[in-house]
């Protein structure tokens, strides 16, 4: 999963990717033209891998991965011209984004608005997103007006209903509803494919509080329905969190413990992530490795099959599945077998969180 993280200047969220990667990066650039991009990676450590480890002892042990990429900050005060160049490309191809707004106090990081306004700050960011859908669009729209006009008699009707449905999308985003928000039928969201809509992607909005501050939330604040729609959220101290991450975990652990946090907030962001872009973890053992693997929810097991490799798609026969908690309780897959908890599953199969899989192939 790639996440671009995005937010106004002096948001923190240069500080929260440190957090989220254990970087070192600058955290004293104030955005706009020149502002440095930086690109990390974190490990998403699943704790039922510890547990199957120590009963399969493989040679290693695999954990999903999020690359981050923390991305230049808009400048606020400039005229507002939608998202563009690298940073559109960036966006055009994250899976989600992690969008920073700040409600810490700090008097030394000046804000570059002058005030500390949560709701301000948010819908400005998404504002910046929803620009560069309408200007993508209307690029779309006309292209498509051109293309109707010179295409033959016989394939206006199909291009029209395209463009009708570019044109219902515009008015919706335009009307305060984002393209995540809409509903479409399946061939409606098909005239989109290509073009990657940033309105259309995933939101997981990091509030960065004061380190005193208690957990805040959107439903506190007074955002318009639609610009709130469909976010997912998660309120933190990012430079807690980044002092933290410089730490081995046994002193983070302890400093946590002395500061009265249940965990970190980084695994709060990324559980966050997960269950708003929607995706789950299937789980794969033996003595070579022991491994989880991130699929979107919903998704079927000859699908879930492709993950590990293309062939595994072409040549399924069935999957051998057994819950995580069932795995566990049984001490083996044999035991399982015998208890019956082992299934046999076919391509039609929804994948589930915490299921152990063994694929079974036609090589």
């Amino acid at each position: 999963m790639e996440i671009a993280i995005t937010g106004l200047p002096q948001s923190g969220k240069t500080t929260l990717f440190n957090a989220l990667t254990r970087g070192q990066a600058d955290t004293t650039g104030a955005g706009g033209a020149g502002a440095q991009m930086h690109v990390g990676v974190a490990k998403v450590i699943d704790p039922r891998l510890a547990v199957l480890a120590e009963m399969y002892h493989p040679r290693k042990v695999v954990y999903p991965e999020i690359k981050y990429w923390d991305l230049p900050a808009v400048d606020a005060r400039a005229k507002s011209q939608g998202v563009g160049g690298q940073s559109q490309n960036i966006l055009q191809a994250a899976d989600a984004f992690l969008l920073v707004v700040r409600s810490f106090t700090d008097p030394v990081v000046v804000h570059p608005s002058g005030s500390i306004d949560m709701v301000r700050d948010l819908e400005a960011s998404l504002g910046e997103i929803t620009l560069a859908d309408l200007l993508v669009l209307e690029r779309i729209s006309q292209r498509m007006e051109d293309g109707i006009k010179k295409a033959p008699t016989s394939e206006r009707p199909a291009l029209v209903r395209q463009l009708d449905t570019v044109v219902k999308v515009k008015q919706g985003i335009e009307d305060g509803v984002p393209l995540r928000c809409q509903v479409l039928t399946p061939s409606e969201y098909a005239v989109f494919a290509d073009y990657q809509l940033l309105t259309g992607k995933p939101v997981i909005v990091a509030i960065n509080t004061d380190e005193t501050a208690s957990g805040v939330r959107l439903e506190e604040s007074d955002i318009p329905g639609g610009s709130a729609a469909g976010l997912g959220q998660v309120s933190l101290c990012a430079s807690l969190e980044s002092d933290l991450a410089q730490m081995t975990d046994e002193e983070a652990a302890e400093f946590r413990q002395e500061l009265g946090l249940a965990g970190s907030a980084m695994d709060l962001v990324i559980e966050v992530s997960y269950d708003t872009v929607g995706l789950v973890s299937f789980l794969t053992v033996g003595e070579d490795e022991v491994r989880a693997w991130s699929v979107a929810k919903d998704i079927p097991a000859q699908d879930a099959a492709g993950t590990i490799h293309t062939d595994f798609s072409r040549g399924f026969i069935r999957a051998e599945v057994i819950p995580y908690e069932d795995l566990i309780r049984c001490g083996s897959i044999a035991q399982g077998r015998k208890e019956g908890v082992l299934r046999s599953e076919g391509k039609t199969y929804t994948v589930q969180d915490g299921d152990v899989i063994n694929f079974l192939i036609n090589t």
